[in-house]
């Protein structure tokens, strides 16, 4: 860790958990977050990076340009929190009641704005772009963002993610596929109401959602190959309003994922058929959605080279952990791959204490010190990039 102590100082390291700390404190849901992309703003003013907001509605972009003609390497960082109700105790936790940043956001921005800093004091012999995007954990920022021009000229792109299940220090590093399609769903369930004491003149709502519910899990036991990874989860069900009375209609809520286009299809259509089958034997009307969410991340091969070399060099021989599947969680960063090359990356932050407290839970939390070396990292990674494209 000599190296990164070296490019990260106490002063700065202090700096960059310092800003991890106010956006905890102040967090916002996506495309509300207004407080977080004007502290952004005002951070990269200060840093002398020209920048602009408004970018998908709360999105910032700042940008160092040494050199037109040269590559140009974009970092990016995402802002928005969770509707969580924060349980950490820690001194700087949530002052916005039901919002927590209970993924890593915070830290993820401080780094970024880390590496900005970094950068602008000793520039790299080439372009940076800093991408600040809203909402990866609701509707997708990262499109938006796209669409409105945030990649123009932008060779390569890189960016990551904390994870408890590695140290500070590690860099978890997937090739190929390393996340899933995160479609969601609901099922309606339309049947016919009445007595409690009378389920024969009925077609019973709750009944027919819990044979679904159940058969459901079937789809991928026995029509799935068991070597393709796939998860089908309801996470909502509703129904019914009193004890005595049996409910009309239905509604179940929840996710496929999967990290191969055709078991994702075949999983969607299986659904279909089960639906149209419980339509038909117990008389009632049952339709499903299926709503598309993130495609996988694929790391370009070339820019995952490049990722574990500066892991190799800044951090160590073993420090850059080879990670042996993908994860089933999703990640708009996705989008971005869609148009350039890059590579995203696990940045070891279990915390003691916390290793069993997931992503997502109002007890999340993370070792502060993976911020000096993921800023360190990010930054060695631009200079790294820039350097192997010049030559190329």
């Amino acid at each position: 860790m000599k190296k990164v102590n070296k490019i990260v100082n106490d002063e700065l390291f202090e700096w960059i958990r310092d800003i991890r700390r106010t956006i905890h404190q102040w967090p916002e849901l996506g495309f509300k977050e207004e407080k977080t992309s004007e502290f952004i703003a005002k951070t990269l003013k200060k840093l002398g990076i020209k920048y602009k907001t408004g970018i998908a509605q709360t999105g910032v972009v700042g940008k160092i340009i040494t050199d037109e003609n040269a590559p140009t390497i974009a970092l990016r960082a995402d802002t928005d929190a969770l509707p969580i109700t924060e349980e950490t105790e820690l001194p700087f936790a949530s002052q916005n009641p039901g919002v927590m940043h209970a993924c890593g956001h915070d830290g993820h921005t401080a780094m970024v704005l880390g590496a900005a800093r970094i950068l602008k004091e000793n520039p790299p012999d080439g372009n940076v772009v800093f991408i600040f995007q809203p909402a990866e954990e609701s509707d997708g920022g990262a499109k938006p963002m796209i669409e409105e021009g945030v990649l123009e000229g932008v060779d390569m792109i890189f960016g990551g993610h904390i994870e408890r299940h590695h140290n500070v220090g590690e860099i978890g590093l997937k090739s190929g596929v390393h996340t899933a399609y995160t479609d969601a769903f609901d099922i309606r369930v339309i049947g016919k109401g009445g007595h409690a004491a009378r389920p024969h003149e009925t077609a019973d709502a709750v009944f027919i959602a819990s044979q679904i519910v159940l058969s459901l899990q079937t789809i991928i036991s026995r029509d799935i190959d068991p070597v393709h990874p796939a998860v089908l989860t309801v996470g909502y069900i509703r129904s019914g309003t009193v004890y005595n009375a049996i409910a009309d209609r239905a509604i179940l809520r929840g996710t496929i994922r999967t990290t191969d286009e055709i078991v994702r299809e075949q999983i969607i259509d299986k659904i279909k058929k089960m639906c149209s089958a419980y339509s038909i034997l117990h008389d009632a009307d049952i339709t499903f959605n299926n709503k598309p969410g993130y495609p996988p991340i694929v790391n370009d091969e070339t820019c995952l080279e490049y990722a574990k070399t500066v892991a190799d060099k800044l951090l160590g021989k073993g420090k850059a952990i080879s990670l042996p599947y993908p994860s089933l969680g999703g990640e708009d960063f996705s989008y971005y791959l869609l148009k350039v090359p890059g590579c995203f990356v696990r940045f070891g932050g279990s915390k003691d204490g916390n290793e069993k407290i997931a992503s997502h839970s109002p007890k999340f939390d993370f070792d502060e010190e993976v911020l000096r070396v993921g800023s360190a990292y990010l930054a060695e990674l631009v200079r790294f990039a820039i350097k192997k494209l010049r030559k190329d």
